[in-house]
């Protein structure tokens, strides 16, 4: 697979690529590709990080899976291409915002514009197979976004991560909670966002504590 990653990334991040866990994950990768019906597109696998430069990022997403259905996954967790409806967790993502900060609700689903302003859309494994959610769990993505979520507590302060729901909780286990500000929550599916996403107020939360410290809060 061809590593199409931001270049200051890629510096950082070496010692994962040149690790033999990743080269068996990339010779996985490109059975799969060759196979077809794998999400996203080689090109958006870490389009996530091309994105938000290292030096850019304020604030972490952390998603489980990409979306599996046809066309929906561009590689930013919750994110979709502009021409694709709405997921429901992301349209309880932006009742959320809207109850939170009182911003009208978006009509389409792409997060670029929280990308371009530091927020990191990191999906816990970043490829799947179409319509087989979870499909690419255990193969080796969990222990490079561990690698990548440890790299940004080690390296920069201040960081906002938001961690929805048990997996992405777990993931929480290697961020310094002494100089970065995790929020926890329920997951914002339909299934759970009822039992502690909504209400959360993790929005205007986040924009409190980089204000606090001294950065542009996120226009959601």
């Amino acid at each position: 697979m061809d590593l199409r990653i931001d270049s200051k990334w890629k510096d950082i991040l070496s010692e994962e690529f040149a690790k033999e866990y990743f080269s068996q994950l990339n010779e996985r990768l490109d059975q799969l590709y060759k196979k077809g019906s794998v999400a996203p597109m080689p090109e958006l696998v870490f389009n996530a990080f091309n994105h938000c430069s290292f030096s850019q990022v304020k604030v972490v997403i952390i998603g489980q899976d990409p979306y599996h259905g046809l066309g929906q996954a561009h590689g930013l967790s919750f994110s979709v291409p502009e021409d694709i409806p709405i997921p429901p967790s992301l349209k309880n993502i932006y009742k959320e915002i809207a109850s939170d900060i009182g911003i009208s609700i978006p009509d389409n689903g792409n997060l670029e514009k929280w990308a371009g302003q530091g927020v990191l859309l990191l999906n816990a494994t970043l490829t799947v197979s179409i319509g087989q959610a979870g499909s690419h769990q255990k193969i080796g993505w969990e222990i490079f976004t561990d690698a990548v979520i440890q790299k940004i507590s080690e390296e920069k302060e201040h960081i906002v991560f938001l961690l929805w729901g048990n997996y992405a909780k777990a993931k929480g286990k290697n961020i310094d909670r002494q100089k970065h500000l995790v929020l926890e929550a329920a997951h914002p599916s339909p299934l759970s966002a009822y039992n502690g996403f909504f209400g959360c107020q993790h929005f205007s939360k986040t924009n409190n504590y980089l204000k606090e410290h001294n950065q542009k809060p996120i226009i959601w």
